[in-house]
Order: C-alpha cells, then structure tokens, then sequence
C-alpha cells in the first residue's frame, strides 16, 4: 500500500497544472537547500575545533549540551513558520476498501523525510566523529548522544503540527508560539528557571548512561500517537462542513455602488477578504507595512541612505498590494470556473482589483504622513514611491497574476501559509522592489536624490495616464490564458 501512495504522489507531482513552475521553484530551493547543508557541515567539522580553543578547560561536548535548549526552541520556532505537514489527496480514497490508519500512518511516515529532520545531521555526525577521533570519547556513547539528538529533532517535528493543529483556527495563530517561545526564553536568559541548564543535564545524563534514551523515545511516540489521533479524526468525507452555527454578520457596502460597473466585484472582494482567513492576513500586514518604517528611520545608520528611502517607501505604501495583489486571481480559485462562466467583462473584473490596491496604497501613504518627522526626504520619497505603486506595480501585480496556476484555500491557517505560492511570487518582487530602488539608488548617485524622485513619480504618472491601455495588454493576457487557469484552479495541488 506504502508502494501506491508513492507512487499516486509521484503521479501528482508530474501531471500538475503547475509542474513546470513547481519544478522551478523546487530546483531554486534545492540550491537553498544546498547552502544550509554546506553552512551545517561547516558547523559540525569546525565546531569540535572552535570549543576547544576557546574554552581549552572545558569539555566540549557539555558546553554543546548547555545550548541545546536554544537549538530545540529556534528549530521548533522556524519550523512552526516554514514546515507544513505533508498532504496527500485523501477524498478519492476515502471511497475505496483503504484503512484510514494506513493513510494518516504514511501522512506522517512523510514528514519524517523532512529537510528539517536531516539538516542538523549534517552537523551532528562530522561534530561526533571528531569527538570519537580527536576527543577520544568512548564510540558507543557518542552515537547514542546523536540518536538521542536526532530522536529530539523528530519530538520537535511532531511537536509542530499539533501546535499548529491547535492554533491554526485563530487568524493570529503565529502570536501563540511567539509569545511561548520568547516567555521560555526569557524565563532562562534572566536566570529566573535554569532552563538550558536542566536541559543539558538531561543530555549528559544520556550520553553517561545510555539506558535514559527511553525518555525521548516514550516521548517520541507519545507525540505520534497523539498526531495519528488528531489526523484520524479529521479523515472523513464531510470534515470540512461546518457543524457550529454561528451569527451571520454583515455590513453595508452600498457606499461601493458610487464606483459604477465594478462594485459588485469590489463587494465580492471585501466579503472575502472579510469572511476568510488567509485574506484577512492580507489585512493585518497594513499594520505591519505601517509601521516597516520605524525599524530602519530609528537607526541613524539608515537616515544616512537617501536612496534606501524608496524601498521602505515602496514596502510601506504596498504591503496590502504586495500580499492580496501577488495571489490575483487565485482568490478567486473555488469559484473561478463559475466567474468566469458568467455573462461579465473581464476588464471589470480587473479593474476592480487594480481600484482596490490603488486605494490601499493610498490610505497607506496618508497614514504614513508622520513619517515626516524623520525629515522631508522621507516624505517626499514615500509620496513618490506611493505614485509608483499606482501607476507600475499595481500593472506589474495584474500581469503577473496570469501566470498564477496555483489554488488557494482560504479556509486555510492564516499566519505563514504558503499555499498558493510558486515562483511567480518570488520573482515578481524584481520589478516589484529591487528595480524601483536600484533605478533610483543609481539616478540619485550620479545627479540628485530630487531628480531620482522626479524620474520614478513620472515613470509612475505615465502608468496612470496609460491605464487603459495597460489594462487591455493585461486582460488580453487574461482572456489567452483563461481555460489554463480554469484546469489548474480544478486541481488541489
């Protein structure tokens, strides 16, 4: 059975609507991959070393020992942020003669094939084989303290999905482990609880005698026993219906009918960006971009850098374009085939979402106002940046959009979900931010920051003088690719 899942998975992979951007993603992530790989080995060759000369009367193993506490609580931290269990296309099999234990068992046999898991290795095992040859500690003990390492590092792997299970219902879901984290943190950087002291103690413990590797095992399956029950539970045709009733809430949007032949897909937009999850990310990252600001315009270091102004001025003014603009039109994904199956323009359609980023970006820019504070500069150039949001990258968000083949679930968790995301959405940010700062970093270096300014606000004031021209380019776009986009949106994956 094991040999069909693989094989349905492999099948999956290579007949996507997707696969080709797929694969390009996943070989640009292969050489990321590769980078931490060659960073971890270099950790665990040098690190035998390094102890050594620095701290010459200590052993070098109990010193690793005593931050181990701060390696499980960041692993656990990143993975929260950028591991997602694996999914397999279930539904299909819930109708044939298939265990259901079979299936979460392969779910989560999945995960153990993480990057995640074998990442330390790299730095584990050449750490533990200088400890044998150059240290001379006993073989047996040094491969029971890296199983006992590598045990923990799958306890950390479990651990994640139940707390994202937990928490994956609640639209802030990140605040939970951030808030854990940084409390367990605290509590052992201000002595308040020896931690990492304990938790060392614990590993040496182990390696001294290696009858305590019990504990992480018992914990270990605990973990996976407690994951095959929630997974188990979860594993039914109807699960995804909702058996809570709830208020209805609405709002009045007829202040949308002043916008003419768009406002019905203007109100479509803010019902969903509303009514979901993953949207309503979309809306608390205004915030974050709001204030993206401050964290560079505080530090001296940053007002010295005019021409760095218009990259935080781009981010700032267009954290909402940037994170609802680059999934265009895959917001749509559940219900695209019936859109565009209606008697409606497509240019309508766009307009729309071009209407609605465009005022983001400028409510942001009026919030942003204060900015000035640090100077007329900084002003000036979120105001120009704030032009060139609307008249380029609003166009360069809606062109990329046709490219995208990816659906979008957004009942979804909300914080840190890539679901959706391909390699259109790492490439878009070229034009999006680094050209706009390397156009204006060079014309500021060799003439003014002012005609740097003036240069970037007409680029931006000819986009909106040939709006409607840019929009036909884009909608044909659209129109070609229509049917592409229907097949692929149909797909889970």
């Amino acid at each position: 059975m094991i040999k069909v899942f693989f094989n349905l998975e492999w099948k999956s992979f290579f007949r996507s609507a997707s696969f080709g951007k797929s694969l390009g993603l996943k070989i640009f992530m292969a050489f990321i991959a590769l980078y931490f790989i060659v960073i971890f080995l270099g950790l665990g060759v040098s690190g035998y070393f390094v102890l050594t000369e620095e701290f010459p009367d200590k052993n070098p193993l109990l010193i690793v020992n005593s931050y181990l506490f701060y390696w499980v609580l960041g692993d656990l931290v990143v993975r929260f942020f950028f591991q997602k269990l694996p999914v397999m296309s279930v539904k299909p099999l819930l109708t044939l003669p298939i265990k259901r234990s079979k299936i979460v068992n392969f779910v989560l046999g999945k995960s153990v094939l993480s990057f995640f898991n074998f990442l330390p290795l790299f730095a584990i095992i050449p750490f533990g084989i200088i400890l044998i040859v150059k240290g001379g500690f006993a073989v047996t003990y040094v491969i029971t303290w890296m199983f006992s390492l590598f045990l923990v590092t799958l306890v950390v792997n479990f651990l994640n999905f139940i707390i994202e299970s937990v928490t994956s219902e609640n639209e802030l879901s990140a605040l939970p482990i951030i808030a854990i984290s940084g409390g367990l943190f605290a509590l052992d950087y201000f002595n308040i609880l020896s931690i990492s002291s304990a938790f060392g103690k614990g590993f040496t413990a182990i390696f001294e005698n290696p009858v305590f590797i019990v504990a992480p095992i018992l914990v270990l399956v605990g973990l996976y026993l407690v994951n095959f029950k929630m997974l188990r539970q979860k594993l039914f045709l109807d699960s995804s219906l909702k058996n809570k009733v709830e208020e209805v809430k609405t709002s009045n949007l007829e202040w949308t009918n002043n916008f003419g032949d768009i406002a019905p897909f203007l109100q479509l937009d803010l019902k969903l960006i509303w009514r979901n999850k993953r949207t309503k990310s979309s809306v608390w990252m205004l915030f974050f971009g709001l204030l993206y600001g401050l964290f560079f315009y505080s530090n001296g270091k940053y007002l010295g850098m005019p021409w760095f102004y218009i990259f935080i001025g781009v981010f700032s003014t267009g954290s909402f374009l940037i994170n609802f603009g680059q999934f265009i039109p895959a917001w749509d994904a559940s219900y695209y085939k019936l859109l565009m199956s209606q008697n409606i323009k497509y240019e309508q359609y766009l307009k729309s979402k071009f209407t609605l980023m465009a005022a983001s970006v400028v409510i942001l820019f009026v919030l942003g106002i204060p900015y000035v504070y640090f100077g007329w500069k900084i002003l000036l150039a979120h105001f120009v940046a704030a032009i060139y949001n609307v008249g380029v990258n609003t166009h360069v968000m809606l062109y990329g959009g046709s490219f995208n083949r990816k659906k979008i679930d957004l009942d979804k968790k909300a914080a840190f979900n890539y679901q959706g995301t391909g390699a259109m959405q790492w490439l878009i940010g070229i034009p999006l931010l680094v050209v706009p700062m390397v156009l204006f970093a060079t014309l500021s270096y060799f003439t003014s920051f002012e005609i740097a300014c003036a240069v970037l606000a007409l680029l931006g004031v000819m986009g909106i003088v040939f709006h409607k021209k840019i929009m036909v380019t884009i909608t044909t776009k659209y129109q070609n690719s229509k049917y592409t986009m229907i097949h692929a949106f149909e797909q889970d994956n």
